[in-house]
């Protein structure tokens, strides 16, 4: 007959165990509390039945207990520090925001704010000024509205303007976004009527004076953001669209999907065609993203004509889709960093995206050297970062990151992602990769810290 382990009688019960947890009732309640006390003890019993060392003293089980609850009570959604390289990574977050953006969030977001009240009057307001004027200041467009993302905006666009008519659109831009969202669903939804043109690799301006007929109302451009085809292709141009949609008295609608509003060329990469060329060329409407080489918060960006503009307002679509308080505030601020001239500085996006090769190589040395002084084997590699986010396919910086070679990289990483602050590097020739140019500035210690106590 088996012996049972003595320590099993010595456990105090719950409610001795809650007489002495008075600083975790008043951080977690007292019933989830005694709820985890109670499952602690059920742990421990079965780690004493398979002979295992547990120290059983009060303080111990209380801090077991007190793990238990911070697990309970930690958010899914936290904060984590990007090592891999992607800039727009956007599994973590897209853009992440800049100081300016985060204080005007915060200025609304703890009291009452101006989101639909007007002072000079005290009646109510619309929501739509906070990020019109700006929008327009910076784009040229004669109007502008933001919803909560550029899925919502294409949506409302078809949905206002072409419900039950056709838009034409090219074979060659029947895309899928990220989560499996295709293009030609969301048009579904709007009660649009899909009419595809040309083949996968070649679309001529021909062919979409061919298509329309007495039901169409729009032509439909949508930038190919997150692939690229090569090799025997052709394409209409946007001049050429819009000069064949408005002499048929037809909307040309733009889907630009990331929405760089600066020339990219200037970082070494392809130039990302700009909401303001679109208008420059003709659109009638274009749509775009607020958080991906905007460099802001998750928002969807529809410019174009004032009459136009304002019939998508005046949509019962549109309160469904629009942006809250706080997506208005970061939104507003961002964008004020461009009318400045301070966004290559203050936008994080736009500044790893500028920053030079030399300065990442500085910073990988001096981590690799700090790092090799405690004990971990640290050397810096050439390598690449990744635009990401379904912008510029393809499109890589030179960067230099610091490689840890260790036996199950894997295990590493699974490591890293179970830290208070969540690490994410990559792998990359069975080692374990961290580039700096993704790091914020302000988590720079953390980053280093927390790498150390784990490798």
């Amino acid at each position: 007959m088996p012996t049972i382990n003595p320590l099993l009688r010595q456990l105090p019960s719950v409610d001795v165990l809650l007489q002495q947890a008075e600083h975790l009732i008043n951080q977690f309640g007292r019933d989830k509390t005694k709820n985890a006390l109670r499952d602690m003890l059920q742990n421990v019993r079965n780690a004493l039945m398979r002979d295992e060392q547990v120290d059983i003293r009060p303080q111990s089980l209380l801090e077991m207990a007190q793990n238990l609850l911070i697990s309970q009570f930690l958010p899914t959604l936290r904060g984590v520090i990007n090592a891999t390289g992607v800039i727009i990574h956007t599994n973590l977050g897209r853009a992440p925001l800049s100081q300016s953006a985060q204080h005007a969030m915060l200025a609304v977001a703890g009291g009452y704010s101006t989101l639909e009240f007007d002072t000079q009057t005290g009646k109510r307001g619309s929501r739509h000024i906070h990020a019109e004027a700006v929008i327009c200041d910076i784009t040229g467009a004669e109007a502008a509205m933001v919803v909560n993302n550029n899925a919502a905006a294409v949506l409302l666009m078809l949905s206002a303007l072409a419900k039950e008519r056709e838009v034409i659109l090219s074979r060659g831009q029947l895309v899928e976004i990220g989560g499996g969202f295709r293009v030609p669903d969301v048009m579904m939804q709007s009660g649009a009527r899909l009419v595809e043109v040309g083949t996968t690799n070649r679309t001529r301006i021909a062919d979409y004076e061919r298509a329309i007929t007495p039901q169409t109302v729009a032509l439909l451009r949508i930038h190919a953001s997150n692939f690229k085809q090569i090799g025997f292709t052709e394409t209409a141009s946007l001049r050429q669209m819009a000069k064949v949609a408005h002499q048929h008295h037809l909307f040309l609608f733009d889907d630009l999907g990331s929405g760089a509003l600066i020339d990219t060329t200037q970082f070494g990469l392809t130039h990302e065609p700009t909401p303001q060329e679109s208008l420059a060329d003709g659109c009638d409407v274009v749509a775009f993203s607020g958080d991906k080489l905007l460099g802001g918060p998750q928002a969807g960006i529809l410019i174009g004509k004032g009459d136009i503009i304002a019939k998508l307002k005046k949509h019962p679509l549109a309160r469904a889709v629009r942006s809250d308080k706080l997506c208005l505030a970061a939104l507003s601020a961002t964008l004020d960093e461009y009318r400045r001239g301070t966004a290559l500085v203050n936008i994080p996006v736009l500044a790893m995206l500028a920053r030079p090769l030399a300065h990442i190589t500085q910073q990988a040395e001096s981590w690799a050297s700090i790092l090799n002084s405690h004990g971990v084997s640290a050397q810096v590699v050439s390598n690449t970062s990744t635009i990401g986010g379904g912008s510029l396919p393809g499109e890589t910086l030179p960067t230099s990151a610091v490689a840890i070679s260790v036996d199950k990289p894997d295990d590493l990483l699974a490591k890293l992602r179970r830290l208070p602050t969540p690490i994410i590097a990559r792998i990359a020739d069975d080692q374990v990769l961290f580039d700096p140019r993704t790091v914020l500035p302000e988590q720079e210690s953390l980053f280093l810290g927390q790498l150390q106590q784990v490798v």
